[in-house]
């Protein structure tokens, strides 16, 4: 047997032991909880529940730090006050399950904890309840807990025992009900939209669910609900709002999930105007009801086009400089041959960046190959010369022009991207949010909001060759833009604005096609041909022609908006029960195989996979 067994089964038999101390609360009740009782209670009898974080045997005095949601208590067991209730004291472990009745009094002199609202006053046990017991568990249940990602996710359910996940959760509820209550009072009707819908393969993958009742033909599971709230508009609703589930079957980053929940809304008879408005005062009133925070509206705009050439991003973070400079026409026919023949290239200055060592300035060289850029060009400016590999390639005249442009003093460092614009822009833009944090430029507890505005209608995929819609097929093209919807798609503008955060998009909406014709052409322009647009949007086109009203709306990503007011760096600590970024849940093992019979109602059956006949009490692969 090994230790760590032996280890397992002697906290086992502990656990056995004190659980024949267990009892249940019969008429107890709670009268504070843990984080709640402070020096103005000193006298008071009173009753807390909650876990055992800690347990301090002092000789004849045993402490106990008691916590619940609301945080700690220290609870002291003394032989001379209560000697019945500290008799068995001395069995409680770490998240034992604990009721005890006692009296508020001052903690001595030199032991007040200045850093807990409850550090002034501890309570003194007269008798108390074990409700449960715990084996020891598998990390500790406190914020600076250094256990991984995937071991929290696993034991999801102790690991939101901790305090700061604890608040995260009660965050994310009050940005929930602020959005609600807001909606509420200027004239939306929250409306619950289906979620076994149809399959609508235009933009991510869908997740399918297969019909028992009808074999062969699937659900899918809502990725918004755009079609839905846009016949809301055609039903007449006027003001519509959902705080809404939704699924992406893509590939995951940090701020990504499977399923992810949206505060959805959208609005007839209005134009950009009225739902940016609506949308500024929503997130005033979660800023003001939440962080007690005043927000300046209205927000400050900013073009496609501008964010992208001052920027290289569509979602800007511009609580700092190190703002992108075109210098392509400045160095076209450049002796630097990359230079010279680039369809795009831009610097980016780094004021005082000149003291960089190479071993910094080659990781930012892999750092912009995930671009898909071959490498960085750079330049420090010395006092006596222009330090660098390519320094030597650059006329008199170059280096006048790019010193103009960039505005370069003695002691910056400039970087250089050269090529194709979409990676000059990713690479550079990228590399721009990544010096800000590692040079520490990003200030705290500040929350800088932008609309982008003016987004093109189309973009061009690689992978399909064809063009597709920039945010959805149903937004509309801008003013005097019809016609470029077939003749020239790459300027074609769309009516469409994304809300930028801290550099994070955070909402996103459009007002939308309402005309039945304008969706046919812009099917049309996608390359769908009419029977496939029937095929799969019949029922909406077929709404737009029976009286659709102007319409247009955004959709706020709620797990983004926690994430970024709680100042975590990922989604999944403002998810209760979020996945991994493979897609699946450590606590359930979910994704999992089903039985055979399962699949047989449903009429399917799995195509031949390696290892598969080794699985018990799942799904067998048939060969297809």
């Amino acid at each position: 047997m090994t230790e760590q067994m032996q280890t397992q089964d002697a906290q086992q038999d502990v656990q056995r032991e004190h659980q024949k101390f267990v009892t249940e609360l019969g008429d107890w009740q709670r009268s504070h909880s843990c984080g709640q009782l402070t020096i103005t209670n000193d006298g008071e009898d009173v009753c807390l529940m909650g876990w055992v974080q800690y347990r301090r045997d002092h000789g004849g005095l045993i402490f106990v730090d008691l916590r619940d949601r609301d945080g700690l208590t220290q609870v002291v067991f003394s032989p001379d006050i209560a000697p019945a209730a500290h008799e068995n004291a001395h069995i409680l472990r770490s998240e034992y399950v604990l009721a005890v009745k006692g009296k508020v009094r001052p903690r001595p002199e030199g032991m007040v904890n200045a850093n807990m609202v409850t550090g002034q006053i501890e309570i003194v046990a007269h008798e108390w309840k074990l409700l449960n017991t715990s084996k020891t568990p598998p990390f500790a249940i406190e914020d600076r807990s250094d256990a991984g990602e995937n071991l929290r996710l696993t034991w999801r359910y102790l690991d939101l025992r901790r305090p700061r996940m604890q608040a995260n959760l009660r965050l994310r509820h009050k940005v929930s009900q602020a959005a609600r209550c807001f909606l509420d009072d200027n004239g939306f009707t929250e409306v619950e939209t289906p979620v076994l819908t149809k399959s609508t393969p235009e933009g991510a993958r869908d997740f399918l669910v297969p019909s028992r009742l009808n074999n062969g033909e699937f659900y899918a599971l809502p990725q918004s609900p755009q079609l839905f709230k846009q016949l809301l508009m055609v039903a007449g609703m006027e003001r519509y709002f959902q705080i809404v589930r939704c699924f992406r079957d893509e590939d995951l980053r940090a701020d990504r999930q499977p399923e992810f929940t949206q505060v959805d809304l959208e609005m007839s008879f209005a134009d950009e105007e009225q739902v940016m408005g609506i949308a500024e005062g929503l997130m005033a009133r979660v800023f003001k009801d939440v962080m007690g925070k005043d927000l300046t509206l209205p927000f400050p705009r900013m073009p496609w086009d501008e964010a992208m050439a001052r920027y290289g991003v569509d979602k800007p973070d511009t609580r700092f400089g190190l703002e992108l400079v075109d210098i392509t026409n400045i160095v076209r026919g450049s002796g630097f041959k990359l230079f010279a023949t680039a369809q795009l290239v831009k610097g980016m200055k780094v004021p005082g960046g000149e003291s960089m060592t190479r071993k910094e300035i080659d990781a930012f060289t892999e750092f912009v190959k995930i671009y898909g850029a071959q490498g960085l060009a750079w330049i420090k400016i010395k006092a006596d010369e222009w330090q660098s590999p390519i320094a030597k390639f650059l006329s008199d005249e170059e280096r006048k022009g790019i010193a103009e442009a960039l505005d370069l003093q003695v002691g910056d460092i400039v970087f250089f991207q050269a090529g194709e614009a979409s990676m000059v822009n990713a690479a550079l833009g990228n590399l721009r949010v990544h010096l800000a944090n590692h040079l520490k430029l990003i200030p705290e507890n500040s929350f800088n909001f932008l609309w982008v505005t003016d987004f093109p209608l189309y973009e061009y995929d690689e992978e399909a060759k064809r063009y597709v819609a920039c945010h959805h097929p149903f937004t509309s093209p801008a003013p005097g833009h019809m016609e470029l919807m077939v003749t020239d798609p790459a300027k074609a503008r769309a009516r469409a604005y994304d809300m930028v955060l801290n550099g994070c998009e955070v909402g996103g909406g459009s007002i939308r096609i309402h005309s039945g014709e304008v969706q046919r052409r812009m099917f049309e322009a996608l390359g769908f041909t009419p029977e496939q647009a029937e095929e799969q949007f019949g029922f909406l086109i077929q709404a737009l022609d029976l009286g659709a009203p102007p319409h247009g709306g955004l959709a706020f990503g709620l797990d983004r908006l926690v994430m970024l007011l709680s100042g975590s760096s990922s989604i999944r600590d403002v998810i209760a029960f979020p996945k991994t970024q493979k897609a699946t849940c450590l606590m359930t093992n979910a994704p999992s195989p089903v039985s055979s019979r399962q699949l047989r109602d449903l009429g399917l059956r799995l195509r031949e996979v390696p290892g598969a006949e080794q699985k018990k009490d799942g799904a067998t692969a048939d060969k297809a």
